[in-house]
């Protein structure tokens, strides 16, 4: 660079003294101020050429330079690239191979754990898989045999319900025979009617086997007395029925679904209602020894619930005046009537109740008299008494007026300090 702008700056004096020479030689034929004008003039345009000479020259060479410099610089970028991507290839393969042998010790490593780890996991599995083995035989065993255990009681229970199954069955067969007799029948509802009766009212309010009628052989199961007029008692007849066969037929008609099978038994089973209680009309009601009307009592709730489906309880009322009643609401009736005797019992014994009051009252009012009496033999106790500790106690003060009073400690030890003695002997003279 510096030598081509010595080569340039060479040129321009060689430029310039030729110049000068030039005007050297016209000097002769122009004139002075002129000469210097075109003197000036030239160098000016001299410089100007040599200048825009020098700035293309220059212009050039820093193009050529700049090509020359990043043509260098791009070879050296190549070379040092090149440099370092061989550096750091043989750093990757010194890097990758001892990664590779760090791997391979660690995978030997590992595969000698491993191995350890599996030959004791197996070890333990074969122990762990004994002592399952061992303890679900042993809870096999114990569970096999208390199941046997249940089972066999179980049997055992099944064998004795069988035995009771077979006492039920042979029980059942004796009901049913006795429900196939018409006296059984008829003794069964009375067992049930008298233990309710028997449950609810006393001894002596009612009567068993009783004929309500005067002069008649029939006689009613039950009956309950009733209170009437001059101490006289009134029957309430309660007899049982039972046809528990009708009954029976009419249950096997609803189970086969046959309508003119359930008609026909409902009929039946209605004729003989009716029959019952123009029976117990006709033998047991008979005003004014017995109650206007008496009581059929059927011994089973499905019975009586039939009946009064039927609608037979006030056509039985209004033909027969008599009522229907089943065991709840025979107790039911019964609670009632004992109710009313114990109205009537304290009724009748209100005047008995109002003869004590009296009594008492007579007898208060003579308590009060003595009460007074007493109150002012005590008023005049107590006077006597004032009037004696007021007359005694004033004496002891004026005798005991001159004596001057020890103090309260001296007091305590003088009479602390006195012996029993007279005390005893006041004892010895007053006995």
């Amino acid at each position: 660079m510096t030598l081509y702008i010595a080569v340039a700056a060479l040129a321009v004096a060689v430029a310039c003294l030729v110049l000068l020479i030039v005007l050297l030689v016209r000097q002769r034929f122009l004139d002075p101020a002129r000469f210097t004008d075109a003197v000036a003039d030239e160098v000016t345009q001299r410089q100007a050429i040599a200048l825009q000479a020098v700035k293309a020259d220059l212009v050039s060479e820093g193009r050529a330079n700049r090509v020359e410099t990043t043509a260098q610089m791009h070879s050296g970028m190549q070379t040092w690239s090149e440099a370092q991507t061989n550096a750091m290839n043989q750093q990757l393969r010194t890097f990758s191979d001892q990664n590779a042998a760090a791997l391979g010790a660690i995978r030997a490593t590992v595969y000698d754990q491993l191995s350890a780890m599996r030959s004791d996991n197996h070890d333990q599995l074969d122990q762990m898989r004994r002592t399952v083995d061992e303890k679900l035989e042993k809870t096999l065993n114990d569970r096999i045999t208390q199941s046997f255990q249940l089972v066999n009681e179980r049997l055992q229970e099944v064998y004795a319900g069988l035995g009771e199954m077979k006492t039920l069955a042979s029980g059942v067969g004796d009901l049913k025979k006795v429900l196939s007799n018409v006296k059984t029948r008829g003794i069964l509802g009375e067992y049930q009617l008298g233990a309710i009766i028997s449950e609810i009212l006393a001894p002596e309010q009612y009567a068993e086997n009783v004929a309500t009628v005067p002069g008649s052989a029939n006689r009613v199961e039950y009956a309950v007395r009733l209170p009437g007029d001059d101490g006289q008692c009134v029957y309430l007849p309660i007899d049982a029925k039972f046809p528990g066969d009708t009954y029976a037929a009419l249950v096997d008609a609803y189970e086969t679904g046959d309508p003119a099978q359930v008609a026909a038994a409902r009929s039946a089973l209605e004729v003989r209602i009716k029959g019952c209680a123009k029976d117990i009309r006709d033998k047991y009601i008979d005003p004014p020894h017995t109650t206007e009307f008496a009581i059929l009592f059927l011994p089973f709730e499905g019975l009586y619930a039939e009946v009064v489906r039927m609608g037979l309880v006030d056509a039985l009322q209004r033909l027969y005046r008599v009522s229907i009643a089943g065991p709840t609401t025979l107790a039911a009736l019964l609670n009632s009537l004992q109710m009313g005797f114990r109205t009537l019992a304290i009724q009748k014994r209100s005047g008995e109740v109002w003869n004590v009051l009296g009594a008492v009252k007579t007898e208060f009012e003579a308590f009060g008299d003595v009460l007074g009496r007493a109150q002012q033999r005590i008023e005049q106790t107590s006077q006597e008494l004032d009037k004696l500790v007021g007359v005694r106690t004033r004496r002891i003060n004026s005798r005991l007026r001159a004596v001057s009073a020890l103090p309260t400690e001296d007091t305590k030890k003088l009479l602390d300090d006195v012996p029993d003695a007279p005390a005893v002997s006041e004892e010895s003279g007053s006995n």
